[in-house]
């Protein structure tokens, strides 16, 4: 495989980052939806994480995406504003090859630039690899609920993993 770069996402990423969520709500458990999503809420999405100065990665090889991830606010209170919630996503052919770890890299690198205090990722209870990835950077496991989705005919477990990131708020 040719060097990963990982770089800020742009508008016209969209419909390969499109490609690569519908088919993770396609045929996987790591997003909780069954219906794929259309190019304008793709574009709804970025457009809010860019607004509200979230960073939005590709992972790029030989000129293709091969995945994207970001991070976004857990709750929109203001009390919240130190804590975030992130997401990987790989295109499949690419799974396994270390990218996922390269992009969770950038967001955990990302966060302690923003002083985010708090990092979170909800992950299907069934999605090991992904569980043993955030793991590996440190994450713990602080809440397990059961039975909470619903997708291909079977209740499904969430996790929630937390990073403390060692940042301390800035005076408001």
């Amino acid at each position: 495989m040719n060097e990963i770069t990982i770089r800020d996402a742009q508008e016209d990423d969209l419909p390969a980052i499109l490609n690569i969520y519908n088919d993770v709500i396609l045929n996987t458990t790591a997003v909780y939806s069954e219906q794929p999503h259309t190019l304008q809420m793709r574009k709804d999405w970025y457009h809010d994480r860019v607004n509200n100065y979230f960073p939005v990665f590709v992972a790029v090889i030989d000129d293709k995406i091969a995945g994207f991830c970001s991070f976004g606010h857990f709750r929109v209170w203001p009390c919240y504003r130190y804590t975030a919630e992130l997401s990987v996503y790989v295109e499949a052919s690419y799974r396994g090859k270390g990218i996922s770890k390269i992009m969770l890299q950038s967001l955990i690198g990302r966060a302690r630039q923003m002083n985010i205090h708090a990092l979170l990722a909800g992950i299907s209870a069934d999605n090991e690899i992904s569980i043993n990835l955030h793991r590996s950077f440190g994450f713990g496991e602080v809440a397990h609920f059961k039975e909470v989705g619903y997708k291909f005919g079977r209740w499904l477990d969430l996790k929630f993993l937390e990073l403390i990131l060692s940042n301390t708020p800035k005076a408001v």
